[in-house]
């Protein structure tokens, strides 16, 4: 299930033509999980901790979204929506923010990596479109996706028709936005689907409306789904145990 596979504009490469490194944004939907034993710490070192990781993180130029997941999803408190021009940069980046105080206690529970790409189906996004998410969302819903062999056995004619019902629905839900990433040869899922919204009714409906689609019929897998709550980070780190 996706919200319509356009991430911006541009033709694909054709076969054999090589990509410019230069030109790629590599995402990555990073949730951790804090160790329990941090919480009984003594408050000063869980304090210390906690402001050494949120400096960290705001010296971390690959992160782009902080959420808190804290009692919402077994193992899991913090979700990062981070990006870099190379998987170099976000494993690099990674390594520093795990090893800054508190981040010594996180454990890696889901790692998503995708890259943006041109769609398939749309040469030009709307604005609920957008290949990295900002933040703009009270709340971050993220899932790796997995379509079947069928499906790309399909002629590109087909899956155009599939795909053009899909987006319509969709686009009946501006207050969802949604960015999609293609992590072929990269993680185990197709793609990376990620949404921003206000509204989680409106979101909810969105799903049920795009679970009677025929795009359904070829999902083989949309499994787990991480929600998080939009906050800064200090406020997150205060919720995991680390408040003055």
């Amino acid at each position: 299930m996706t919200a319509g596979e356009t991430i911006r504009a541009g033709e694909p490469l054709k076969a054999g033509e090589p990509s410019p490194e230069s030109d790629q944004t590599y995402v990555q939907a990073l949730a951790l999980g804090l160790d329990p034993a941090w919480r009984r710490l003594p408050a000063g070192e869980r304090l210390a901790e906690g402001e050494a990781f949120a400096a960290a993180l705001g010296a971390d130029g690959a992160t782009r979204v902080t959420c808190s997941m804290v009692g919402l999803e077994p193992d899991v408190d913090v979700l990062l929506w981070r990006a870099a021009s190379s998987l170099d940069a976000l494993e690099e980046s990674a390594a520093s923010l795990l090893a800054a105080g508190l981040g010594r206690s996180l454990r890696v529970r889901h790692s998503l990596v995708g890259r943006i790409g041109p769609s398939q189906y749309v040469r030009k996004p709307t604005e609920q479109e957008q290949g990295v998410l900002d933040g703009s969302g009270r709340y971050l819903i993220v899932y790796p996706f997995t379509k079947s062999t069928d499906w790309y056995l399909l002629s590109r004619e087909a899956r155009q028709g599939v795909m053009n019902e899909h987006m319509r629905v969709g686009h009946e839900y501006p207050q969802v936005r949604q960015a999609l990433l293609y992590s072929f040869g990269l993680d185990g899922q197709d793609f990376v689907v990620a949404y921003e919204t206000d509204d989680l009714v409106a979101f909810g409906e969105l799903v049920r409306a795009l679970r009677s689609t025929e795009s359904r019929r070829s999902t083989v897998s949309d499994q787990p789904i991480l929600l998080g709550i939009n906050r800064p980070i200090g406020e997150i780190v205060r919720l995991l145990g680390a408040a003055a």
